[in-house]
């Protein structure tokens, strides 16, 4: 099962190891299909065409390897939908929990991964 989104999917530990592996810039957002998350998955669909140099993925809430980011240390007291966690060269340089604005999102990856290159 997948998010209706136009993202790339990540359904298991192994496909969020590869993406971290693959890519140094990683913005990945952990959610569910409901009204804290779809504005994020918007914010990133808007944005993957500027951000050239960041990849973009979200990952089912519910599913049993999204563990990998539930359970992150980085999480621990998240309360809110969605979990959203950048990474950087495979680890975490930020992560945020609940709804977040385009600027919100903008900042984080202009402060974490570096401003698009026009």
């Amino acid at each position: 099962m997948t998010l209706d989104t136009n993202l790339t999917h990540i359904t298991s530990a192994d496909e969020w190891k590869k993406i971290l592996e693959e890519n140094e810039n990683v913005m990945i957002c952990c959610g569910r299909m409901g009204p804290m998350c779809i504005p994020v998955y918007g914010i990133m669909e808007e944005l993957e065409d500027e951000y050239k140099h960041v990849k973009f993925a979200d990952m089912l809430f519910d599913l049993p390897d999204a563990a990998v980011i539930r359970n992150a240390p980085e999480a621990k007291g998240f309360m809110g939908l969605p979990f959203t966690m950048y990474y950087k060269n495979g680890k975490v340089v930020k992560a945020t929990s609940s709804i977040q604005s385009m600027e919100q999102v903008r900042t984080i990856l202009d402060e974490q991964f570096g401003k698009p290159q026009n």
